[in-house]
């Protein structure tokens, strides 16, 4: 059984700050591709951020750019996502994934992940 576990949303202010964080219960994670998604109410799911077995960031996207940073314990089984200067726009249930097969890290969007977090609110207003 694979777990992922998010936590650390909330709602915050505008410009504000929240660190998300997420436990992985996977055997050999720091073999594996993790990364953050969001999905806004009407919107498509998209990626956020991926890091590589290696913690190499592989992927911040674009409206993250500058903004947020993801990092990844040594024991590589916990992801973490830094949000500074949040916007209204990055309101969104923020899921955390893992890809649990090979391949190219920075390849991968969200259909390549094969197991996902149950999700955590972030609202900025």
């Amino acid at each position: 059984q694979v777990q992922m576990v998010e936590s650390g949303g909330g709602s915050v202010k505008v410009g504000g700050s929240l660190r998300l964080s997420c436990a992985a219960s996977v055997y050999r994670a720091s073999t594996y591709c993790m990364g953050w998604f969001r999905q806004a109410p009407g919107k498509e799911r998209e990626r956020v951020a991926t890091m590589d077995g290696y913690g190499t960031v592989v992927f911040i996207a674009p409206s993250a750019k500058g903004r947020f940073t993801v990092t990844r314990d040594k024991d590589k089984s916990n992801l973490y996502l830094e949000m500074n200067s949040l916007k209204p726009g990055d309101t969104a249930m923020y899921y955390c994934a893992v890809r649990r097969s090979g391949g190219y890290c920075s390849d991968f969007d969200k259909t390549d992940f094969t197991n996902w977090g149950q999700g955590t609110q972030v609202t900025v207003s």
